[in-house]
């Protein structure tokens, strides 16, 4: 006997809509904001997604970015209007009052460029696709940190980079000029040199939609492998419970981050490595974490899978205790038994760049010492290595902090020039 075709329900279509509008709603790629101090990258992502990044207490206080901030925005073109006012970040368009079209989704992290915290700007570069530098067109160019961010970038092997001259309300036509002069100049011969410089006012919101067409022009959602074993890099981990919470309703830890590779699902069970730190009897060991995952969110959306190109909170079923103020930030996050090697000791090959990044004085770098100490990034973790041999190509140095981490991964180095650690070069693991 023929078997009959089952009917398409009702509540079989809703929930293939409900997944299709979820897949735009998923950010496709994760776009960095970096540059110098006060060149307005917060003002921009606010621009772009009506969020304004700056939420711990200190950088309200302070006026800068301290640690990683993240939006989401999405991108729409109104097919009516011309390309120069077609783009911008509402369903209606802001020049016709037109329905207009969606593009995609995208991901925003934006990066501290105070010169103390560079090391959060490099752990921040793991999870970008795509950078906007910025430069104040008020000030020369370029500040010390915008060299820093701008090899950053390059050490971290992001090349898709758009230049966003900021702030040309401030300054007279002429002198935008010169300073678009000044930017030419400074990133001949660096992997920006052939980068779009697109010149607006973030807090006046002038060539926001030229910007936006420049993104969309330029930065191409990049190819995932989404079969392979999911690995995330937390950038963030902080418990969401308010005090005084009765215990009845507490919720667990929640991580923040971005996709390497792969996805990850509602209910799946993940491991977090190196983990917590553990003393007993005097010795000190790091025990990696099992849980699951409660729900995964981007933004003010709720996912039932979360694919690489979008920033991502997990929120999880570990005591609240074990996230508070970041404490799991530079940990991966994957399938349990799925996870890259744990390290306590490194065996680094250094490639070192000719002159000090970021300081003042253009000093030479020389060559890696023993007994020395070097800060150094893996992804989205940050440690300190004491330097304790040395070998014809290579050096090693034993980790404060443990790290996890792939053979392929590439290492940033910095070492201490007067009272900041300042970019040296990166590492390879031997």
């Amino acid at each position: 006997m023929a078997l009959k075709a089952k009917a398409k329900t009702p509540e079989g279509k809703q929930e293939k809509k409900e997944i299709k509008e979820q897949e735009h709603r998923q950010p496709e790629i994760s776009i960095g904001l970096v540059g110098h101090v006060d060149h307005g990258k917060t003002t921009i992502t606010e621009r772009f997604s009506g969020k304004w990044t700056d939420t711990h207490s200190e950088e309200v206080k302070r006026g800068i970015t301290i640690r990683l901030g993240y939006a989401n925005a999405s991108f729409y073109k109104c097919e009516k209007c011309k390309a120069s006012q077609a783009y911008g970040t509402t369903e209606k368009c802001a020049n016709c009052e037109g329905k207009a079209k969606l593009l995609r989704a995208v991901s925003f992290v934006d990066a501290p460029g105070h010169e103390t915290l560079m090391a959060t700007m490099l752990s921040g570069s793991a999870i970008m696709d795509a950078a906007l530098l910025l430069v104040a067109a008020d000030e020369l160019c370029p500040q010390p940190q915008t060299k820093e961010h701008l090899m950053a970038l390059q050490i971290s092997g992001i090349k898709n980079i758009i230049i966003v001259q900021n702030k040309i309300d401030l300054v007279a036509e002429e002198d935008a000029l010169e300073n678009y002069k000044q930017i030419k100049a400074f990133v001949k011969g660096s992997i920006a040199e052939n980068a779009p410089i697109i010149p607006i006012s973030a807090k006046n919101n002038v060539n926001i939609d030229l910007l936006i067409q420049t993104i969309e022009e330029q930065f191409l959602t990049p190819k995932r492998d989404l079969k392979k074993s999911p690995i995330m890099f937390i950038a963030r981990s902080f418990d969401i419970n308010k005090p005084g919470v009765h215990y009845t309703k507490i919720v667990g830890g929640v991580l923040g981050g971005a996709l390497k590779q792969g996805i990850f699902k509602e209910g799946d069970a993940i491991e977090i490595r190196p983990g917590r730190k553990v003393e007993r009897e005097g010795k000190v060991s790091w025990l990696s974490l099992n849980t699951s995952i409660v729900k995964i969110r981007t933004g003010n959306d709720d996912l039932k899978e979360a694919h690489p190109g979008a920033s991502i909170a997990l929120l999880t079923a570990l005591d609240p205790a074990l996230v508070k103020s970041d404490s799991l930030t530079g940990n991966v996050v994957g399938h349990p038994g799925h996870l890259p090697e744990v390290y306590l000791e490194l065996q680094l090959v250094p490639h070192l760049l000719d002159r000090v990044v970021g300081s003042e004085k253009e000093l030479q770098v020389e060559p890696i010492k023993k007994g020395e100490n070097l800060m150094l990034n893996v992804n989205s973790s940050t440690t300190v290595g004491l330097v304790t041999d040395l070998s014809k190509n290579y050096f090693t140095v034993k980790l404060k902090l443990p790290v996890c981490a792939e053979k392929t991964d590439k290492i940033t180095v910095s070492r201490l020039v007067g009272h900041r650690f300042r970019l040296i070069g990166y590492c390879t693991i031997k």
